[in-house]
């Protein structure tokens, strides 16, 4: 025992010890016992004891020896001053006692004691270090090499600690360096070992004061120490696996000099050096001059540099200019201006003997190097001596004081001022220091890097707050250092000197990447690099935080990170006001940042948002019929980040798609996800100097700033910064000019940050030669990007004119890089250029290279990658997509020229513009259409497939109608390309073109509709003809999945697999999934271990294998890595192609639910809190989903296997399985899937599911059993007690409440099949449904269903007992509907008005309004209106002002309250609507109106204080605008001037009203799970009124309208005509009736699928005589679309033979008609209009939807314009939006039939002429328009109550026009000399509603000989179009309606 003879008595009885109280107590006895002397002193004794200590620190450490300094054991001891004294007792004896073996066994004990020692407890470690040297001198050489042993461990323990550490090591070395000077040549060569031994470290630092003590021991006279030196260096080169000239090379700044300096004195070092690293003498001479020549300058030493210049044959002048700046920083550093001064003379009288004494100062030569002295002298400001640092700042100043000399020795000079001296350089010193950090000059070592960063630090104090001028690169720098550990600290120092010398207002654009970065790297921090983090977040958000403003949104989320909690508390209060919205959309502004450290941490902060902090926030803006916006900007930011290229972005896009699943598969037809185009065309192809700088400051704002910034590559960032600075200089922007604040075309904050330091920058490009290349270039690439920085590169130097070689020639380095999209970006504009101007030769070539891509794609045998096919066709189809664009817009600059110009010669610029278009559409039109279909056919670009192929079927159809290609080969690729585009429409529309439909075709069909089972029988009989074709078999497993036939599925595959086992990676999807599916978990694992294919399904398959086990880290592992395969597509789609990469965003989702249910496992079987949430939160989720079968299907199925995975089968998950197999067969049977419904309807009654029979009776409805339906429904419910009592108690599971509520649900499902029945009392009817009501007094749809039963049992009796027994139905349907409206919004459309309508018409009635009933119904009817949310009652404001001339004064005064509550509530949405009633006409409404304002203006007791501003504003512009309408306009007059005629108007454009747009003066419901209170119905963002343009347009028109320009607050223009002298209520009431439409069509699944709308737009409506509209923008009307393409074939519109045809038309039968109409006006028009959409969307996927969009909102419009009675549709009032390709209808003054009454009746129900129809493609009015009519006259038909009684306004509000037809009825019955009858203006306009009603029923004809009748809507559908298309009608037409186009 080592403390003999004392006794260890703690060790029983201190059992509680930690471990390292066990070893220090251990220790501290030692101490004790060896503060007295040795029991016993014998060598051997002593040597007993070295043992035992040596073994000891291990032991305690519990260490096994093999390497104690990297793994200390857990806990370092204070080991060296606990056990010197013992060593010292051990070495304190006679020299018989301490041999030199016992001096050994010390040393090595000592070296362990070393490796365990706590380096930051530094007690003791000086004596030791005595001890040690003492023995480095002994005589022994074993005793020598053992204390060097111990100084090698005691240095190399030093290098383990933080970054200062290092500094410790210096006195050692110190010691060794003396030691080394003075020793005998035996302690010489121990010392050399010892520091061979010290040489082999990680620490480049301790490195480097080794080497050069070695090396300043060659060449030395002994050999044995010349030998052990280089046996020590080869031995440390060996160690590190480097030539001894690269272990060498980081160190020549020490090596060097003293090699050098003693050249004449001990040549021999350089020549032994030399023969060591095996390199020449003049080699390393010339090699070394950076290093060496700086001391020689300095000390004159003219010897040393005529031998070096002797030996490179050079002269010193020219060894100084080459090193001139390193030279002269060396001079300025010396003390004193003495020294400066000589040495400056030195360098003076070398130039002037080489001048031949030839005058030159020094400010001329300082002048020649100023910016990288002055960076040597900043990096020596780095200086870890304060001293040496001063130095360098004297230097700086000596070095501005020379600079300031003047010419003129009498001028005045200003001031020194360093910092202002060294602003004028910081560019330039920046970029310096980022070539050293770099290593661009030569490798540096640690020390010199943290020299450097050191010394940028301090050049940031000296400049002070203008450094912020380069802030991008100096964040760069930091962001980039501070990853490296060894810099990590240094580079927090200089940080915050950088942060806090900035001005508070220009920190804030620096705290988002400064946290990001912080919080990224602080797991490598040390724990002062922690401090100096935690300082500088302290220094931004506790001292500065007050100043951020927004900027605090930047700052990455904190909460992770303990040390930081107090930081993070303060952001939280000073973030406290901000709304969940602002801060989601400031996480998403910064998770697009550039920089991808700021990126990653903004995901993080997001993931959190969504899963914990604002989870409700989350669901409630992705619930309802449309999504908040903010959903489109999530998935849009997320796909952006997805879809990001580059290096470091790999974990960013598994961010991303973590936080896509968090998100959930959100319904793409409910959200509208952003996306802007950045694409810029060149029109001139750069001959117009102004298109040309915008061109390049398009690169500078949107290509290189972002790259600039984002990059971390600082060489990269110094190419960017050249092409920057070179693009500034050839836009001649000047700091003058920013400075300035001049309109510089880049507003953007950060682009003027970045852009403006490099305005005078110096950057300069060495330029490389490019090789001549062999075309195609693509072939002999073999990647993808190879192949297009390649040939981008080779086309830089093609460019043609000296302006585009300007531009495109600064990028030869920038496309070089490893980044493509710089080489993407400018590649189109390259080709664009050449093709336009550039030689024959290189226009072939570029055709070529394009055709050799293409022709990549469809070659069979192509060697080619997949990724590079698929992204050079890409490139492609992108650089096409841009020529395609510039023909376009040339085109249309041609038309408008020639336009222009009334000349007869041609105009030069026209006719060289149309030379250039020649030009480049003659390469396009090269390409063969077939190539380009079949290629992009191939990579998936299904719309450019589509548009290609309907080219050639054009082609064909014109030349070869009946083509059998057409039948076989077109149209069924046309099939195949919709059905991978999923346009179902689109499919059954071509279906309709094919006479012969082949197996594949109805394969595909089937498949699109879901009909399954016909499906498989399909693939059966392909299987019966190619049992072998494993595509078949993958077609039946296909259809077996969707079906849920999983058994049959597995059957399957076992015996495919046993005939072909080689199909297995085939069939793995299908096997792993039916396993999981019937719980084969064993079959699962086996396939997943087995197989090697990483697939969708066995990524899920590996998730629910480690759910199964349990174990949390795999499952973590397992979704990360399902993740990332499931996320590929995503990627592939592209930033645009959300709805094209649903199925992987579905896996997503389906992946991070199973991540939810195993977080919450242990609770699902619960009623906890975390069940519950679960509960709501997978409910919400669903709902947010595409409700089609295909998609919830997997969800809920995968839900079920969650269940069972988790705790068993208990009752809790019982159920919940059961309830997910219940919404299983409901979607089924919503799907027509009742196979699959029935299946899940077993399953959910297996697991005795509540209510499951609900479904099951809705399933035998759904059958065609609607009879049987009801009983089983009624059998069920009295099985349960339902019906023979009124208990609810039927051994359910659920709370009370909702157990009342699912049985008064079941009792409205019976009500209503009793009506359809027709088999009930209508007395047991209603009572079922008031049973309902009772069981559920809060529910919405109860109360609604009650209520419609009563009104429909009103309607349905006759006129005399509706006034009687149906007063009190209507108070009855007023008390529920009354309710309804309280309780819910999901009815509101068809409650309010309805409601309205009864109270109100009832009202009017004298002597109904005087009964008891009506008391009673106008009290409910007020009550409602107190006790309802007011937004609801604005779902109906026309309908209601429409009422303010009401006759009976209760109901009035209950009503004006009404209109007052709403307009105090919303005014500004309201005021625009009760304007038109206080400049009413009539007298009434307009004395009523002033006085419902008049009482909002004196009320004080009004809950907005706004309310008067705004009335007092609404009047006076109002009333201005009535000016405007009305102004007289003489003449020909084209414009009005608003300051000048209408100055009061012009001063009222800064308003707080809102400008009147449709969607402004909306109101929006609030979904289901929403809260009515907190509902805000309006944009919160509405833009008002911010100013007029002065212009005011006259348009042509006989009324003269006038166009008005208004700016909104949002910075956007908004156009509204004023039409003077027209009644403007019908297109208000219109625009109101297709704003109702609309929220339907978006709340209908079908109609929202397929984007049904109708455009709609503002209108305001000053009295009934003036008013103003909304101007549509980017609108053109058809005409001049058809006339162009018309004129273009010398086509006239009209010729004197169509007049003479259309006379004979006129007076001809309708057969005859028909006949002439088709034989001899229409052969006289070909279609074009397909061409129209061709030339203005070139770019496919544009085209395509621009088409569907116009089919579909054509289809709409026709459709609601067939139930209004529409008409005067000719080709002016049908525009088509340029943007989107909409058709939006325009002037709607021809309504209600009225164009049937015209002297030339209207014959047709809407425009469908052929080029309607051409416009539609080749499908025609089949598939997606007559798909679209169906689904909206269906939606019309079904809401048809809600839409009239918006038409109700119409009636209680008549038009002027129905005055005119009173008074004319009037006068027929004067002249009839009949008695005077007053005609009612209600009943007129009643009857003009009535056949609206019909129409809404279905009741319609289209002859007098048939009889009016209900008809099926799809059978209506198909008559409207006959009736559209007949010849007979459309040749009967008015010619002025051009029936032909």
């Amino acid at each position: 025992m080592i403390i003999a003879p004392d006794e260890v008595l703690w060790m029983d009885e201190d059992a509680g010890l930690s471990t390292i109280q066990y070893a220090q107590r251990a220790y501290t006895d030692i101490l004790q016992r060896f503060n007295r002397p040795l029991h016993e002193t014998s060598a051997d004794s002593r040597m007993r004891l070295a043992k035992q200590l040596l073994r000891l620190p291990c032991l305690l450490a519990f260490c096994d020896g093999s390497d104690c300094i990297s793994n200390p054991g857990p806990h370092a001891l204070n080991t060296i001053p606990t056990c010197l004294p013992f060593v010292v007792r051990l070495v304190d004896g006679t020299d018989e006692e301490v041999t030199p073996l016992l001096y050994c066994q010390v040393f090595s004990s000592l070296s362990c004691l070393m490796k365990h020692h706590n380096m930051y407890v530094p007690d003791g470690l000086d004596r030791a270090a005595r001890a040690i040297f003492r023995g480095l001198v002994h005589k022994d050489r074993n005793t020598r090499l053992s204390a060097g042993n111990c100084v090698s461990a005691m240095i190399h323990k030093y290098a383990t600690k933080d970054s200062t550490a290092w500094k410790q090591t210096e006195p050692i070395f110190g010691k060794l360096r003396q030691n080394l000077q003075g020793a005998k040549t035996q302690f010489k060569e121990t010392i050399l070992v010892s520091l061979g031994s010290i040489g082999k470290t990680a620490n480049g630092e301790i490195l480097g004061q080794v080497l050069p003590l070695l090396v300043g021991q060659l060449g030395h006279p002994n050999p044995i120490i010349n030998g052990v030196t280089t046996m020590q260096l080869l031995s440390i080169a060996k160690f590190y696996n480097k030539t001894l000239s690269s272990l060498l090379l980081p160190y020549m700044d020490q090596i060097a000099p003293f090699i050098i300096s003693n050249l004449h004195k001990q040549p021999i070092l350089l020549t032994e050096l030399c023969r060591i690293t095996s390199m020449a003498p003049v080699d390393f001479i010339s090699f070394t001059l950076p290093r060496t020549l700086p001391s020689l300058f300095a000390n004159s030493d003219l010897h040393i540099l005529d031998i070096i210049a002797r030996d490179l044959s050079v002269k010193p002048l020219s060894l100084f200019l080459d090193y001139s700046s390193e030279i002269l920083a060396h001079i300025f550093l010396l003390p004193g201006p003495g020294q400066t001064r000589k040495a400056l003379t030195f360098v003076i009288k070398i130039f002037t003997d080489a001048a031949q004494n030839s005058s030159i100062d020094i400010q001329t030569v300082v002048k020649s190097c100023i910016v990288p002295l002055l960076a040597v002298l900043v990096m020596e400001m780095g200086d870890e001596d304060e001293e040496a640092c001063s130095m360098a700042v004297a230097a700086l100043k000596k070095v501005e004081r020379i600079m300031m000399v003047a010419p003129n020795r009498g001028r005045t000079l200003p001031a020194p001022d360093l910092g202002a001296f060294l602003k004028t350089y910081m560019l330039g010193l920046i970029s310096e220091i980022n070539d050293s950090l770099q290593d661009v000059r030569g490798k540096k070592t640690v020390t010199a890097k943290r020299k450097i960063l050191r010394g940028l630090g301090a050049l940031i104090n000296q400049i002070g707050p203008p450094v912020n001028n380069v802030s991008p690169q100096i964040m760069a720098t930091f962001q980039t250092m501070v990853g490296i550990p060894e810099l990590s600290e240094i580079t927090l120092e200089s940080w915050h000197s950088f942060l806090s010398t900035l001005r508070p207002r220009d920190i804030g654009p620096h705290v988002g990447p400064t946290s990001a970065a912080f919080i990224s790297s602080w797991p490598s921090l040390s724990p002062s690099a922690r401090e100096m983090a935690i300082r500088i977040l302290d220094y931004i958000v506790i001292q500065s935080g007050h100043e951020l403003g927004k900027h605090l949104d930047d700052i990455v989320d904190l909460a992770g990170i303990p040390e930081l909690n107090y930081i993070y508390r303060r952001l939280v209060d000073l973030r406290s006001t901000r709304t969940p919205k602002e801060l989601l959309q400031h996480i998403l502004d910064r998770s697009s940042s550039d920089n991808l450290t700021v990126a990653a941490q903004s995901l993080g902060e997001f993931k959190k948002f969504m899963l914990n902090d604002h989870k409700d926030f989350i669901i409630e803006i992705s619930s309802g019929d449309m999504f908040d916006p903010l959903v489109g900007q999530i998935l849009s930011s997320l796909f952006a980040i997805a879809c990001r290229d580059g290096d470091g972005t790999e974990v960013l896009r598994l961010l991303a798609f973590e936080c896509i699943g968090i998100l959930g598969a959100v319904d793409p037809d409910r959200c509208e996800i952003p996306f802007k185009d950045p694409t810029v065309v060149v029109r001139n192809n750069f001959t117009d100097e102004g298109e040309s700088v915008k061109f390049a400051l398009h690169l500078i704002t949107d290509l290189l700033v972002g790259a600039f910034r984002s990059t971390s590559d600082i060489k990269y960032q110094g190419h960017l910064a050249y092409t920057i600075q070179e693009l500034l200089r050839f836009c001649q922007f000047t700091p003058a000019l920013v400075a300035a604040g001049a309109n510089t075309s880049v507003p953007v904050k950060h682009v003027l940050e970045t852009v403006t330091p490099l305005l005078e920058a110096r950057f300069a490009l060495n330029t490389v030669s490019t090789p001549d290349l062999q075309h195609p270039i693509y072939p002999k690439q073999s990647t993808y990007r190879e192949w297009i920085q390649l040939w981008t590169t080779h086309l830089i130097t093609k460019a043609s004119g000296e302006t585009a070689q300007k531009i495109f020639g600064v990028f030869r380095s920038a496309v070089r890089s490893r980044d493509v999209v710089v080489a993407h970006h400018l590649l189109p504009h390259l080709v664009l250029n050449i093709l336009i101007s550039g030689d024959e030769g290189d226009i072939q070539a570029i055709r070529f290279e394009l055709l050799v891509v293409l022709e990549d794609q469809v070659d069979l045998t192509s060697s080619s990658t997949a990724d590079k096919k698929l992204l050079s066709a890409q490139a492609v189809f992108m650089l096409l997509d841009h020529l395609n664009k510039w023909v376009r817009l040339v085109r249309q600059d041609i038309s408008t020229k020639k336009a222009e110009s009334k000349r007869s010669r041609p105009n030069q610029l026209a006719t060289r513009a149309e030379e250039q278009l020649l030009r480049v559409d003659s390469v396009l039109s090269s390409i063969d259409n077939n190539l380009m279909a079949k290629a992009a056919l191939q990579c998936k670009s299904y719309a450019r497939a589509l548009m290609n192929f309907e080219r050639q079927i054009h082609t064909i159809q014109k030349h070869s109608p009946h083509n059998k290609d057409l039948q076989t080969t077109y149209y069924e690729r046309l099939h195949e390309i919709y059905s991978h585009l999923d346009e179902p429409d689109g499919m059954e529309g071509v279906s309709t073109l094919i006479l012969s439909p082949s197996l594949e075709h109805q394969i595909r069909q089937h498949e699109s509709t879901g009909h399954w089972t016909s499906a498989q029988s399909c693939w059966e009989v392909r299987l019966q003809q190619s049992p072998d074709n494993v595509d078949y078999h993958l077609g039946l497993l296909r259809c077996l999945r969707n079906l849920g036939h999983y058994d049959t599925l597995r059957t399957h595959v076992r015996g495919v697999l046993t005939r072909n086992p080689g199909w297995e990676d085939a069939l793995i999807d299908f096997q792993v999934e039916s396993a999981w599916i019937i719980g084969a978990w064993d079959d699962v694992k086996r396939l997943v271990q087995d197989t090697t294919t990483q697939t969708s399904s066995v990524a899920i398959a590996r998730l629910l294998l480690a759910m199964q086990t349990g174990d949390q880290e795999n499952v973590v592992e397992a979704a990360a890595a399902a993740r990332s395969v499931l996320g590929t597509p995503i990627t592939a789609a592209g930033v645009k192609g959300y709805r094209r990469s649903y199925e992987a965003v579905l896996g997503l989702h389906l992946t991070h639910e199973l991540e939810m249910m195993n977080g919450t496992r242990n609770h699902l079987s619960t009623e906890s809190p975390d069940a519950l949430d679960l509960t709501r939160r997978l409910f919400s989720r669903f709902d947010a989903t595409l409700p089609t079968f295909r998609t919830r299907e997997p969800i809920l199925s995968m839900r079920r296997i969650a269940y069972t995975l988790s705790c068993g089968r208990e009752q809790k998950l019982t159920e919940e399985i059961g309830k997910s197999w219940l919404a299983s067969a409901k979607i089924a049977r919503k799907a027509g899937q009742w196979q699959t419904a029935y299946s899940a309807m077993l399953q959910a009654r297996q697991s005795q599911t509540q209510f499951s029979f609900m479904e099951s009776a809705k399933l035998l409805k759904a059958e065609g059993e609607p009879l049987r339906a009801l009983q089983e429904l009624e059998n069920s419910m009295r099985l349960l007690g339902m019906l023979d009592s009124q208990s609810t108690d039927v051994g359910s599971s659920m709370n009370p409440t909702e157990m009342k509520k699912m049985t008064a649900k079941a009792q409205i499902l019976r009500a209503r099949w009793m009506i359809e029945s027709e088999r009930f009392e209508l007395n047991l009817i209603m009572n079922v449904f008031t049973e309902a009501t009772n069981l559920a007094p809060s529910w919405e749809s109860a109360h609604f269903h009650l209520g419609q039963f009563h009104d429909d049992c009103f309607k349905n009796l006759s006129r005399l007992e509706q006034k009687n027994r149906g007063m009190r139905m209507n108070l009855s349907t007023v008390r529920s509907f009354a309710k309804a409206i309280k309780f819910g919004s999901k009815y509101v459309y068809q409650t309010v008005p309805r409601l309205l309508t009864i109270w109100l018409d009832l009202g009017e009635d004298p002597d109904l309004a005087k009964t008891d009933v009506f008391k009673k119904l106008n009290d409910a009817a007020a009550r409602a209106t107190r006790e309802s949310p007011i937004y609801k009652w604005f779902t109906a404001f026309p309908q209601i002002v429409s009422r303010v001339g009401h006759s009976n004064d209760e109901v009035y005064s209950h009503l004006a309250r009404l209109i007052a509550k709403v307009m105090e509530e919303y005014p500004k949405q309201a005021l625009w609507f009760f304007t038109s009633v206080v400049k009413s006409k009539q007298r009434n409404r307009g004395q009523r109106g002033k006085a419902i304002l008049d009482q909002l203006r004196n009320n004080p007791n009004t809950s907005n204080p706004e309310i008067k501003t705004l009335i007092s504003q609404c009047i006076s512009m109002t009333n201005e605008l009535l000016e405007l309408c009305d102004y007289h306009i003489d003449g020909d007059k084209k414009t009005l001037m608003m300051s000048r005629d209408f100055p009061r108007l012009s001063s009222l454009g800064h308003s707080s009203l809102i400008i009147p747009l449709q969607e402004s003066l909306t109101a929006n419901l609030p979904p289901a799970s929403s809260s009515d209170s907190i509902h805000q119905p309006f944009p919160m963002n509405a833009p008002t009124f911010d100013g007029f343009s002065d212009e005011i347009d006259i348009m042509h028109s006989l009324a003269k309208p006038r166009k008005i320009t208004i700016t909104g607050s949002d910075g956007q223009k908004y156009m509204f005509l004023g039409k003077p002298k027209d009644d403007l209520r019908k297109d208000a009431r219109l625009m109101d009736f297709n704003a109702i439409i609309n929220k339907l069509l978006k709340a209908n699944s079908e109609s929202r699928r397929r984007q049904l709308y109708i455009r709609t737009y503002g209108v305001v409506t000053l009295n009934e005589e003036c008013g103003f509209i909304q101007w549509v923008p980017h609108t053109i009307p058809i005409r001049p679309v058809l006339l162009k393409s018309y004129d273009a074939r010398r086509i006239r519109n009209w010729t004197p033979e169509m007049g003479e045809v259309f006379k004979r038309i006129k007076d001809a039968s309708d057969k005859d008609a028909g006949v002439l109409f088709g034989t001899k006006i229409l052969p006289l028009f070909p279609p074009v209009f397909h061409e129209w959409f061709l030339e203005t969307f070139p770019e496919p996927t544009v085209w395509l939807s621009s088409r569907l969009a116009y089919g579909r909102t054509a289809a709409v419009m026709s459709m609601v314009g067939f139930i209004l009675g529409l008409g005067d549709r000719h080709t002016e009032n049908i525009l088509l939006d340029t943007i989107s390709g909409d058709a939006v209808h325009v002037d709607f003054n021809c309504l209600f039939e009225k164009g049937k009454t015209l002297e030339t009746p209207e014959r047709v129900p809407f425009r469908l002429t052929q080029n309607m129809i051409d416009g539609l493609g080749v499908t025609g009015t089949e598939g997606v328009f007559r798909t679209a009519c169906e689904v909206t006259l269906d939606l019309l038909r079904d809401n048809k109550d809600s839409l009239m009684s918006v038409l109700d306004a119409f009636i209680h509000d008549p038009l002027v026009e129905w005055e005119d037809e009173k008074r004319k009825l009037e006068r027929d019955t004067a002249r009839r000399n009949q008695v005077k009858a007053s005609v009612d203006l209600r009943m007129l306009a009643k009857n003009a509603l009535n056949p609206i009603e019909k129409k809404l029923k279905g009741i319609y004809t289209t002859s007098r000989e048939r009889h009016e009748k209900e008809i099926s809507t799809s059978n209506l559908v198909q008559m409207l179009i006959q009736q559209a298309t007949d010849l007979a009608n459309l040749g009967k037409m008015y010619p002025g309606w051009s029936s032909w186009h």
